[in-house]
């Protein structure tokens, strides 16, 4: 921001090195031009000042944060992860009752109690295994 008092500060030279006077209607107005210019630079320089102290202030809200976050979800996360299983697989059955293809954990296929709902229609799909094992059946069969 010294640079813009350096100008306005070489305006207002030349401006008494010409002589200048506030006697002549051109002269009021060039004049009067400095002294607003000089005033800009003066919000100017007080924007800058505000702004540096508003950075420091979001920089330590931000580190606040940071530390906040690493207490509160550092522990969240390491547990999620240690529960997941990179080798779950998914089966793909489409819904009877809408068409609609839903993915099914093999696990829940195993598990002949267990209940699979159309999350499209919300009706239960029941799956026949042994209709799969006669059609694997029927193609070793037939090669």
């Amino acid at each position: 921001m010294k640079y813009l008092y350096e100008r306005v500060s070489y305006l207002r030279g030349l401006a008494d090195g010409l002589q200048i006077s506030e006697d002549t209607k051109e002269g009021k107005l060039l004049i009067q031009i400095v002294d607003v210019l000089e005033e800009f630079a003066d919000a100017v320089n007080e924007l800058a000042e505000v702004h540096d102290e508003l950075d420091e202030y979001v920089e330590c809200i931000d580190e606040d944060l940071a530390d906040v976050e690493e207490e509160v979800f550092d522990d969240l996360y390491d547990d999620d992860y240690d529960d997941y299983d990179e080798e779950e697989e998914f089966i793909e059955v489409e819904c009877p009752h809408c068409e609609h293809t839903v993915f099914v954990e093999e696990e829940v296929l195993e598990d002949e109690d267990a209940d699979i709902i159309c999350p499209n229609c919300h009706e239960p799909i029941y799956l026949d295994f042994e209709d799969e094992d006669d059609d694997e059946d029927d193609d070793e069969e037939d090669s």
